[in-house]
């Protein structure tokens, strides 16, 4: 099991049109096959300076091989995450 991690900051406000935009085309990833235990989560801690989240998780290494491959993943990574996204931290964990 892997599970995938990904922590950012946006470029735009908080309640902004970019923002809801860009979190709803996050959402959407839930639907590309093989993705279990999808969240789309909102920082609480005053921390760090990051916003959000979204985890994952995929059974094996080829189906999240699969998952970065997809059209619907390098979509949304060339048309929002790269355009939206200030800053990130991205982590993957697997049980040993």
């Amino acid at each position: 099991m892997i599970q995938h991690s990904v922590i950012f900051k946006l470029k735009y406000p908080k309640n902004s049109t970019e923002e809801t935009t860009f979190l709803d085309a996050a959402r959407a990833l839930v639907s590309i096959p093989g993705v279990l235990n999808f969240q789309c989560l909102k920082q609480t801690s005053p921390k760090n300076n990051f916003d959000y989240g979204l985890t994952m998780e995929f059974e094996s290494q080829q189906t999240y091989d699969a998952y970065s491959n997809h059209p619907d993943h390098t979509y949304f990574v060339q048309e929002f995450w790269l355009r939206d996204v200030e800053d990130f931290l991205e982590i993957d964990y697997a049980p040993f």
